[in-house]
């Protein structure tokens, strides 16, 4: 059986809440869960204790049995310092799209044209002064 340490949301519309739950990895998102291990509240500011909660003995206990954490509960363990810290590279996330490249590219070579043509004009206005 596979096993994932999740959220599971609750809440009504607009205002969400998030069980942090040990479950099967086969069932539905808010479905079926082994265990309840926390609880997650994203409307609280950051620094509030009470935005995430959870039983970290549990919690060390579903990953000594080979469950995965999700990449959110990963990211809420190793701010828990339960998983160490993984260094994450996304070297694509600073990189505009193509077509903000290909607008950048034309603005250059009007700007390159720009000042090509006043280079040619000013000798031209020197020798037509002598």
């Amino acid at each position: 059986m596979a096993m994932k340490i999740r959220l599971a949301r609750g809440g009504s519309k607009k205002r969400p809440f998030y069980r942090i739950v040990a479950a099967d990895s086969r069932m539905p998102r808010d479905g079926r869960f082994i265990e309840k291990l926390g609880t997650y509240n994203p409307l609280l500011p950051k620094d509030s204790e009470d935005r995430v909660k959870m039983d970290l003995e549990r919690v060390q206990y579903w990953l000594g049995e080979g469950a995965k954490p999700t990449d959110r509960v990963a990211r809420m363990l190793e701010a828990a310092e339960v998983l160490p810290k993984t260094e994450r590279n996304n070297p694509k996330k600073a990189v505009p799209g193509k077509k903000a490249q290909d607008r950048a590219e034309e603005k250059a070579a009007k700007a390159a044209e720009a000042s090509e043509a006043p280079a040619d004009e000013a000798p031209a206005e020197e020798a037509a002064a002598e």
